[in-house]
């Protein structure tokens, strides 16, 4: 059953992938390995690697029930610490290796996610520290990175405005973006479920109506991506990984902040972000990347690959639609026989081209990281798949 494989999978490739990276000498885990699998112990370390090794360890550990997996998150909880900003509040975006400020930016989609490794952390734990962390940079976040129109991006260590390079792309500088609309979201869907709070979930409920009013255009079936200070969108752009990731995590948060009768209000998005991806740039070997001005990036990366994954299994509890079954049977076929790397002691090639040779890009970097494979395989695990 693709349960248990999915289960082996996480199990027996990704985690085990990701244990070996652990820095006996430093903490935390390692920052940087080249797609030769050479690491190197000096590179600087990201906190959003290392809040996203904390959430899958530590929700690996919940969901799999294995105590042998706690020192793991135990270990990317303490090395957190060595982000904070004990003067200005908030996480650095790097560390050196040895846990020494490196980038001092501090980016609203980097608090999100050191939100949502400690909300995960606490559900594992019960430890009230990781809680209060994770509701310090919530209100970090509502305090000081989002102005009356929404979120901002970049801001330096006393979170003053700088330009938003981190989380621009193709030419252009964003001053908002969908991606951190995204997962501010899911943080707060994660704290919500973590430990109930209304200030939470009525910040979370705001950013629910800005994906569905500004962020979701309707005609063209797709989340914008780009925006200028007053969220008009910047690019012609639709990135079919992160529509299809919005899909099914953007419904997920809509059950945390308004439960399952309020989620209705946004089944139709969601439906949609699913459907429009899958239709113009799904094929059986894999998901398309991206469209810009009318040019195909047919790069093959890994993580809507895994995304596609979690779309697919939406889509079939949603309507169980048969065609969402067999999409979800081509596509772990496909990752399975090439986006998986073969060779032992890895895990993900992290770029492929269309034809599956690989751009040769790293297997760990600050973007490369267990959270969407992880993820996709925990989430699976328990949810209702196709018989």
């Amino acid at each position: 059953m693709l349960r248990d494989e999915l289960r082996a999978h996480l199990e027996e490739k990704i985690l085990p992938f990701w244990m070996a990276l652990k820095d006996e000498d430093f903490g935390g885990y390692y920052g940087f390995m080249d797609e030769d699998l050479k690491l190197d112990k000096e590179a600087d370390k990201g906190c959003i690697l290392n809040s996203r090794i904390l959430w899958t360890f530590a929700t690996a550990a919940r969901v799999l029930d294995r105590k042998d997996l706690v020192p793991y998150a135990d270990r990317a909880y303490d090395f957190l610490k060595k982000f904070q900003d004990p003067d200005n509040g908030g996480v650095f975006w790097s560390v050196t290796f040895d846990g020494k400020p490196a980038d001092t930016t501090k980016h609203t989609y980097c608090q999100a996610f050191a939100v949502y490794g400690l909300a995960a952390y606490y559900r594992l734990t019960g430890k009230a520290e990781a809680l209060e962390t994770a509701r310090g940079l919530f209100r970090t976040i509502e305090g000081k990175c989002r102005d009356g129109k929404g979120y901002l991006e970049a801001l330096k260590a006393d979170f003053s405005p700088e330009s938003n390079e981190k989380l621009s792309e193709n030419g252009i500088m964003a001053s908002r973006t969908m991606n951190t609309l995204l997962h501010v979201i899911e943080a707060y869907a994660e704290l919500e479920r973590a430990c109930p709070d209304e200030a939470v979930r009525a910040a979370g409920l705001r950013g629910m109506e800005q994906a569905l009013d500004t962020i979701y255009n309707p005609e063209k079936r797709r989340m914008e991506v780009f925006f200028d200070d007053d969220f008009r969108p910047i690019l012609d752009m639709q990135s079919y990984g992160h529509d299809i990731e919005g899909s099914w995590l953007l419904y997920d948060a809509a059950i945390a902040f308004a439960g399952e009768a309020g989620a209705e209000k946004w089944r139709g998005m969601c439906l949609d972000l699913l459907t429009s991806p899958t239709e113009r740039a799904f094929t059986d070997h894999g998901l398309h990347y991206e469209i810009v001005n009318g040019e195909l990036n047919t790069t093959r990366a890994w993580w809507p690959q895994a995304e596609a994954m979690l779309g697919f299994a939406f889509g079939w509890e949603m309507t169980k639609d048969p065609a969402w079954a067999e999409r979800l049977t081509t596509q772990w076929a496909y990752v399975k026989n090439a986006v998986v790397d073969l060779r032992e002691g890895s895990e993900w090639f992290n770029e492929l081209r269309e034809d599956g040779t690989s751009l040769g890009k790293p297997m760990v970097e600050e973007w490369k990281c267990p959270y969407h494979n992880g993820r996709m395989c925990l989430r699976l695990i328990g949810a209702d798949l196709p018989a």
